[in-house]
C-alpha cells in the first residue's frame, strides 16, 4: 500500500507509523487523514502486535494544515458536518485501535496532533515537546478531543486546558497522566522499541483482548457523546468568531472578536 503523506514499516510484530510532512510541521490535511485511516484499517488486519507512532522532522503534528484551514471557511454545513465525522473517525481509530500502540513525540503535538499522540495506550516524549488543546484561540470549538481528555485527566484539569487553549511542557503533560514518560531525543525511538518489545513478550491475543475490553467498556458511552461533538464542530464553523479567529490566524493579527 502507498501513501503520499505517511511511511508505514512493519517487521517481527512491530508497525511504524511516521507521519512525513516535515516540511509543514506534519500537519494534518485532508489527505493525511486518509493516509492515517487506511494504514491503520491495514496494520489492524495485519500480524503487527504493537504499533509505533511518530513524526519525522522536528515535529510531531502541528494541527491542521494552514491550507485545509483556509478552505473551512467555504464549506457547505454538509461538508462540515462530514468532516468533523471524519476527524472523529480518525480519533476513534487510534483509541480503539486493536493491538497495542505507543506515540513516540518527537516535539510539538498541537490541537490534533495532541489528540493523535495523547490517544495512544503508551505515550513517550522528548523533553523539548509541546502540547496544547488551541481550538478556542481561533474561535473552534475542541468538541471532539474534549470527549476523550475528560476521561483522561478528569473534568477539572481538562477545564484548564481547553478553556485557556494554552501550550504546556512534556513535564506538565506527565505530571497529569497524559505522557507516561520523558525521554532525551537521541534515545525516543530506541526507548518506544524497548517497550513495544516488552509488550511483544506477552501474548498477542491477551494483549487484543485487553484492548478490546478497554474498549467495550467506553463504546456506549463514546457513541453518543462523539455525535454530539461532530455536530458542535460542524455547528461552530457557521459563526463570525470562527470566521475571525481564522482570518486573523491566517493573517496573523490579534483577533477582534464579537460573541457572534
Amino acid at each position: 500500500m502507498s501513501y503520499k503523506t505517511i511511511q508505514v514499516a512493519s517487521e517481527g510484530g512491530l508497525a511504524t507509523i511516521t507521519l512525513n510532512r516535515p516540511e509543514k510541521r506534519n500537519a494534518i490535511s485532508f489527505e493525511l487523514i486518509d493516509d492515517l485511516l487506511r494504514a491503520l484499517d491495514d496494520l489492524a488486519k495485519s500480524g503487527a502486535i504493537v504499533l509505533i507512532i511518530t513524526g519525522a522532522g522536528k515535529a510531531f503534528c502541528s494541527g491542521l494544515d494552514l491550507e485545509d484551514l483556509k478552505g473551512l471557511l467555504g464549506r457547505t454545513p454538509k461538508q462540515n458536518l462530514e468532516d468533523s465525522e471524519k476527524m472523529v473517525q480518525l480519533f476513534r481509530a487510534i483509541y480503539e485501535f486493536p493491538i497495542a500502540t505507543i506515540a513516540a513525540v518527537n516535539g510539538a503535538a498541537i490541537a490534533g496532533g495532541s489528540g493523535i499522540a495523547l490517544l495512544c495506550d503508551f505515550t513517550l516524549a522528548v523533553p523539548e515537546a509541546k502540547f496544547g488543546y488551541t481550538e478556542v484561540r481561533i474561535g473552534f470549538v475542541p468538541a471532539i478531543v474534549s470527549t476523550f481528555l475528560l476521561r483522561q485527566v478528569g473534568e477539572k484539569q481538562a477545564r484548564d486546558l481547553l478553556l485557556t487553549g494554552r501550550i504546556f511542557g512534556a513535564e506538565e503533560a506527565a505530571s497529569i497522566g497524559l505522557v507516561n514518560e520523558i525521554v532525551p531525543a537521541e534515545s525516543l525511538m530506541t526507548r518506544a522499541r524497548a517497550l513495544a518489545a516488552l509488550l511483544m513478550e506477552n501474548s498477542p491475543s491477551s494483549l487484543r483482548a485487553t484492548k478490546q475490553l478497554l474498549t467495550a467498556h467506553a463504546r456506549t458511552e463514546l457513541d453518543s457523546q462523539l455525535d454530539t461533538a461532530a455536530r458542535e464542530n460542524a455547528a461552530i464553523r457557521t459563526t463570525a468568531d470562527f470566521r475571525e479567529g481564522i482570518s486573523s490566524f491566517l493573517e496573523k493579527r490579534k483577533p477582534v472578536w464579537t460573541g457572534k
